[in-house]
Parts: structure tokens; C-alpha cells; sequence
């Protein structure tokens, strides 16, 4: 590493949001190119950069900067330079030249302390003297403070961020409570804090870090899909955390009680008082929207015979329960449609939707991934958004009251701007988590047919909670499981291998089948052979698709045959280097254009637009969600950027510096499949851990396939598979919310 010092001449580029600049840098009288992170910095600043020289393969030579020290110019043409660069408003490159003229040296101690005197100066009003002072006394703050916050090992981005918040309070709140930080600043957890406070020599049973110990333990829980911990285990993951006695733990718990941080139920549930009352909230909206239509037996025989006529117009013949669903759907406010594979969920659908267009109602149709909305589209006819999209991510407000960011997601339509529908139809219910409902019923008034689609028997939802199960295992809501399994359906192995693995059976594997076909193999690396080979040679022909529309799912993210190794070899394979297009190297992932990738984090604040035919937006908006797919089209080492399309044509831009929010998607864990259907689906099975390798999990995998599903690996693995019922608990306690608000 090399040390430069010098000033900064001007800005190539650079990045507000995350600081990320191209600079020009004087240093001995001589230009440089330097690249990094400057959050802080303008233009004329005296700086002291430590970095490496390196060689751009378009702009040449430049300065990879490691880290910056920004110093105070101390000369008079450090300083003129400085106030004409326009670091401060109301001073150009003249007044700073007169300013320095007449003070010399002694020009920032003035400004500091005597700021009156810059009247002296003719085009500077005591107004303007004042408010020159106070910007150089900010500017002058918070390079203390991130001078300051650096000896704690935090990033300059970071620093912004905490000055911005809670400003010269910042000294005394790191002294008194440096877990304030996980409290009310996005981006920093209580891992963070908590090396912060044992620099500053906070004890380790401080009663701040227990409480902020505490609340960590119960959010990171929720990333597990739990909406409470029972207080015995919260007790004890929380002293394992905090390495404290298991007494210290539950007085600070009654202490956050008392601050209504936390909320009991009951002597054993405890939940961050968010959760609590959020899963309260669904449960009253729920009772609000689940309205029963007063009929008699008249009209409710005129309702079949009109959805019996329905039928005969589209030519179909429902079963019971089809139909049962159908006028229950006319009758009710709220209604649950469940089923497994090839029960005849999308039939239901159509015939509500026919009834409801007949009744000239206003339909609203919406699932929780592009790919589901995009199926649902082809299957009714009817255009079907996001849940999301249908929303309207409005992005993040401003953080009051300590509240974090990630809570507290705002969406154009709400309690006080409605969904404008008379019926809403949401499919892959089992996907959409407590956050995601609590936003839609929200948005929907009273009186409005609410209509719930999904496959109880799917994973939950990558979020807290388990919607679906819980609203069924209420009983409160008008619920109909379809069963029969249609004789159409019954042609297909995957229907029907998915119904024997839901039921615990062992299925045939001995590729007779059209559908379903099973290679014995007991080797990681001649899996991934017949792997590279069926994607890029056999299947695409025989599922009449591209290679890329083929998935490789996976139960696990590590290991030789997890996610991440998966994705080196299949993108060496299926996307070689190739010196037409472009790749971009970070830590030890490459990525390239032509790469399959999928967003890992949900992003409110993410642009998207959609191209028209000369590549002029046509619609633009905000939000790319955890499980979207899409595909490199661009990297552009000037702008330092890579453009992803994403379904539905979204094209959104990535600063490099923001890479870390994509993982290359040739194969994903079926975790992350959840709501998407593939022409062909490929499973890796040759063992793992018992937890990961469930019934429930096979049966997800399976049931993602549209044409085609190949199991590789261990025929033993596959059975196990079948015979593991158990899954991983999930703490929620939405039904009982339920029924506290139905009595």
C-alpha cells in the first residue's frame, strides 16, 4: 500500500447513496485517477489516501484508495483552494480569494470564532457571515465525529448515517449507550454495537446490552420464521449470546415489559411487542373483512344453478368441492382454496372469476413472486400483478421513535387510500409472510370478496410466520381443500409422485415415466456432469425451452452439491469466460454477462424500469424482492454498474458496490423457489443433514416442476426424504390472535 497527500480537484463521478466516487487528485502538482468510497468528501479537501496502484483495462492507470484521512488545509492556498472549490455555498473562487486576501492563514479561526469580521469583506452581508460559519462548523463536526467513530472500527458510509441521526448527541450516547445503534440505525446490528461497547468498556452484564441482547435474540428468531420464542428458550439463547447468567437475562426481560418493548402472552410466549401487535392487527382486519352475505335457500339455489350455467358456458364440470368453493366465494367476505397438485385450483379460480365479471365487479389479482403473478396471468386470462406492484412500494420514511427501517415499509395503497376492488384473489398464499398481510389487508376495505389460493403443504414463507396454516387451523374462515385429483392430472408423474410423497408413500423410480425420471449416481462430481449435460444438451429439446429456464434446486446453500458450489461449476459450464462479454471480479465471486442471477434481499428502494422499443422507459417504479430472477445484460465499467433484467422486463441497475444483493441462480435452495414453476426441474439428493432433508421440502421441489423432474443422486436419500416428517418448528401464534378477537 502506497500513502498520496494532496487535495481534491474535482469529482468524475460519484454515488450519494452509498459514497462510491471517481476523483481526480492532485498530489506534488501532478493529476490522478482515484477510485473508493468517499462519502464524505468534496471537492478541495486535503486528503491522505492509502491504496494501490492498478491498471484499468479501458481508463488505465488509477488509484484504488483503501482509506482516506481528511486534514485541515492550514496554508492560505490550501484554504482559498478549499472555500473556491464550493465545498461551502455562497463562496466561488473570488469571495474565497478575497476572504483569504484579507485573513491570510488566520482565515478558518475567524470563521470559527470571529465570523462577524467576514462583513468586512465587501459581498458578504452578516447574514451570509453567519450562515458560512455554521457550515464550516458542520462540515467541521462531522469529520470529528467520523474521525472519531472510526476508532470503532465503523466505515465512513456508516458514520454519515449515525451523525446524521443523532448529531453532536453522538459522544454521549456511544459513553452511556452504544446499543442505541442497533436500535435506530439500519445497517447496524447488535453484533456491531456490541464491539463497539466492549472498545468503550462497557461491562459485559450492562443492563443496556442485555435488553439490546434480548431484542437481537428475538428478531434474529423471526429470520427462522418465528413470531415469539417460548421465555425458557429465549432465556437461554439469549445468555449463550451474551455469555451472562440466565437470572440476569430475565430481569431485564420484565424491565423491557415495562418499556412495552416486549409483550407476554400467557406465562411462556414472548414476543417483541411489533410481532405482537401486528399478528393482533391481522386477526381484527380479518374480522372486519369476514362478512357473510344473508341469504335464503332460494338465492342460494339460484347461485348454484348460475354457477352451474357458468359451467356449461366454458364447458367444464366441477366436483363438489370446486363448486362449494366457487359459492362460497359469492357468499363471503374471506375464503381459503386449498389443494394439492392437480385438484383443480385454477378451474376454481376461472369460475370465480367468470361469476364475479358477470356480476360487472371489479377483479384484482395478485401473488407474492413475478413468476406466480405471470402463471396466474396465463392461467385466468386476467392481468396479475405482485403483491407488491399491486401496492405500490412507496419506499422507506424516515426512522422516528427508534423504529427500524426494515419494519416499517411504506406502500402507496393503505387504510387511507384503499385497493379500489370489489374482489381480490391472491394465489401462493403459503408464500406471503405476517409482514406482506398485514400490508394488503390493510389496503382492503370491507365488503370486499377476499380470496385466499394456496398449497398448505408448501414450505412457509421465507418471512416470520405461517399464514396459511394458522388462518386453516383456526377454523374461523369459510375453508374448502380440494382433493380429487382430475384424470388429466393423473397423467403426470410429477401430480402424482407429489401426492405420494405428501402422504408419506414411496413412489416407483424406475424411468418409465414421461415426466419423472430418477439417475442413480453416488458421486458429487459425476452429478455435476450429467447435470452440465442434461441443462445445456438433453432437456431444453425435450421441454421445449432454454437452458437458462432450466432449475437446478437444492435443499442445501453449502456443501458439494449446496447452492454455492453449484453455482461456480454450472456458471463455468453453462456461461464460460468468453472475451465478448464482459465480468466483474468481487471477493471470490465472478460474475459475468449472461448469468443467471436472483436478488437476496428485499430492496424498497430499488428503481426498475421497463424498456419500450427504442429503449426509452415506459414504466418506471420501485421494489425488487428476495427470490427475483433475472438475467446480466450489461456491465459497464465506466459507470460502474451491472444492469440485470429481471421478469416482467424490469431493468434495474446495480452500483458494483451493491453486488452483495445478488447470488448467481443456477441452482437455488428450494427454499428460495417457493411461488415459481420451471418447464424442468433437476434435484441433486446425496445426503445432508436430516433437518434439511424433509417430506415437505421433496414435496416443494417436486411440485415446482411444469414438464419435468429429475432426481440425481441417492435413491435411499430420496426415501428418507419421504419418511422425515419433521420440519423445523415454528413459533406463531397468528391463531390464537384469531380466536382471542372471534370470542
Amino acid at each position: 500500500m502506497e500513502v498520496f497527500k494532496g487535495y481534491v480537484d474535482h469529482f468524475i463521478y460519484k454515488n450519494e447513496d452509498n459514497g462510491y466516487g471517481v476523483m481526480v487528485f492532485v498530489c506534488d502538482g501532478e493529476e490522478m485517477t482515484c477510485v473508493g468510497i468517499f462519502h464524505d468528501v468534496d471537492t478541495g479537501d486535503t486528503l491522505e489516501l492509502t491504496g494501490e496502484m492498478v491498471e484499468h483495462p479501458v481508463y488505465g492507470e488509477q488509484l484504488k484508495v483503501t482509506e482516506h484521512k481528511i486534514s485541515v488545509p492550514d496554508d492560505a492556498e490550501s484554504i482559498e483552494r478549499y472555500l473556491g472549490s464550493g465545498a461551502i455555498k455562497g463562496i466561488g473562487e473570488t469571495m474565497a480569494r478575497r476572504i483569504v486576501k484579507k485573513f491570510g492563514a488566520d482565515t478558518f479561526r475567524i470563521i470559527e470564532d470571529e465570523p462577524e469580521r467576514l462583513a468586512e469583506i465587501k459581498g458578504i452581508s452578516e447574514r451570509k457571515a453567519r450562515d458560512i460559519a455554521i457550515q464550516l462548523n458542520e462540515k467541521r463536526q462531522m469529520r470529528d465525529a467520523m474521525v472519531f467513530l472510526s476508532g470503532y472500527g465503523i466505515t465512513n458510509a456508516m458514520a454519515v448515517k449515525i451523525y446524521e441521526k443523532y448529531g453532536d448527541a453522538i459522544y454521549q450516547i456511544l459513553k452511556e449507550n452504544p446499543y442505541r445503534l442497533a436500535d435506530d440505525i439500519e445497517g447496524i446490528g447488535f453484533k456491531t454495537a456490541d464491539e463497539i461497547a466492549s472498545k468503550i468498556g462497557i461491562k459485559v452484564d450492562s443492563d443496556y446490552r442485555i435488553r439490546s441482547g434480548v431484542l437481537y435474540t428475538l428478531l434474529e428468531s423471526a429470520q427462522d420464521g418465528n413470531s415469539y420464542l417460548p421465555k425458557g428458550l429465549l432465556i437461554r439463547k439469549s445468555a449463550e449470546l451474551l455469555k451472562v447468567d440466565e437470572g440476569l437475562i430475565e430481569a431485564q426481560m420484565d424491565n423491557l415489559m415495562v418499556e412495552r418493548k416486549l409483550v407476554y402472552k400467557g406465562e411462556d410466549h414472548v414476543y417483541a411487542s411489533s410481532y405482537f401487535y401486528e399478528e393482533q392487527a391481522i386477526a381484527v382486519m380479518l374480522r372486519e373483512l369476514n362478512l357473510k352475505l344473508p341469504t335464503s335457500k332460494a338465492a342460494e339455489k339460484d347461485l348454484e344453478s348460475r354457477i352451474r350455467a357458468i359451467e356449461d358456458k366454458r364447458g367444464i364440470e366441477l366436483d363438489d368441492l370446486q363448486r362449494r368453493a366457487a359459492i362460497a366465494s359469492a357468499q363471503n367476505g374471506v375464503v381459503i382454496i386449498t389443494g394439492g397438485p392437480g385438484t383443480g385450483k385454477t378451474t376454481t379460480i376461472n369460475t370465480i372469476i367468470q361469476y364475479y365479471a358477470e356480476e360487472q365487479m371489479d377483479i384484482v389479482l395478485a401473488a407474492p413472486t413475478g413468476r406466480a403473478a405471470k402463471r396466474m396471468t396465463e392461467a385466468t386470462g386476467y392481468e396479475a400483478r405482485t403483491i407488491h406492484r399491486l401496492l405500490g412500494v412507496g419506499g422507506i420514511p424516515n426512522q422516528e421513535n427508534g423504529e427500524r427501517e426494515r419494519e416499517r415499509i411504506r406502500f402507496e395503497k393503505n387504510a387511507d387510500n384503499p385497493l379500489e376492488a370489489d374482489a381480490i384473489i391472491i394465489d401462493e398464499m403459503s408464500m406471503v409472510d405476517m409482514h406482506l398481510f398485514t400490508a394488503l389487508l390493510k389496503a382492503v376495505i370491507p365488503g370486499t370478496h377476499l380470496i385466499l389460493v394456496g398449497d398448505s403443504s408448501q414450505l412457509p414463507s421465507v418471512g416470520p410466520g405461517q399464514v396459511l396454516s394458522d388462518l386453516i387451523e383456526s377454523g374461523v374462515y369459510n375453508t374448502i381443500t380440494l382433493q380429487k385429483i382430475f384424470r388429466q392430472a393423473k397423467q403426470s408423474d410429477i401430480v402424482m409422485n407429489a401426492h405420494h410423497i405428501k402422504g408419506g408413500e414411496h413412489f416407483v423410480m424406475d424411468n418409465k415415466s414421461k415426466d419423472f425420471f430418477f439417475l442413480e449416481r453416488d458421486n458429487a462430481d459425476v452429478i455435476y456432469k450429467h447435470m452440465i449435460q442434461l441443462i445445456r444438451d438433453k432437456l431444453p429439446s425435450y421441454v421445449n425451452a432454454q437452458s437458462l429456464d432450466i432449475q437446478v434446486l437444492t435443499p442445501m446453500k453449502r456443501g458439494p452439491l449446496g447452492a454455492e458450489n453449484l453455482n461456480v461449476v454450472l456458471q463455468k459450464y453453462l456461461n464460460p469466460q468468453d472475451d465478448n462479454k464482459k465480468e466483474y471480479v468481487y471477493g471470490d465471486r465472478i460474475i459475468r454477462e449472461g448469468d443467471k442471477v436472483m436478488q437476496i434481499h428485499n430492496n424498497y428502494q430499488a428503481e426498475w424500469e421497463i424498456l419500450g422499443k427504442y429503449g426509452i422507459p415506459i414504466e418506471k417504479g420501485m421494489g425488487i424482492f428476495n427470490g427475483d430472477m433475472g438475467t446480466v445484460k450489461e456491465i459497464d465499467d465506466r459507470m460502474k454498474e451491472l444492469t440485470v433484467e429481471f421478469d416482467e422486463k424490469r431493468v434495474v441497475r446495480y452500483p458494483f458496490s451493491e453486488l452483495g444483493e445478488l447470488e448467481l441462480a443456477y441452482a437455488i435452495t428450494i427454499h428460495k423457489s417457493q411461488g415459481s414453476e420451471y418447464p424442468a426441474v433437476i434435484l441433486p439428493l446425496l445426503g445432508g443433514p436430516r433437518m434439511l432433508l424433509n417430506r415437505n421440502l421433496l414435496y416443494t421441489a417436486v411440485t415446482r416442476a411444469k414438464n419435468c423432474v429429475v432426481l440425481l443422486g441417492s435413491r435411499d436419500t430420496v426415501n428418507e426424504m419421504i419418511d422425515n416428517e419433521s420440519q423445523l418448528k415454528r413459533y406463531t401464534g397468528l391463531k390464537e390472535r384469531i380466536l382471542e378477537v372471534e370470542d
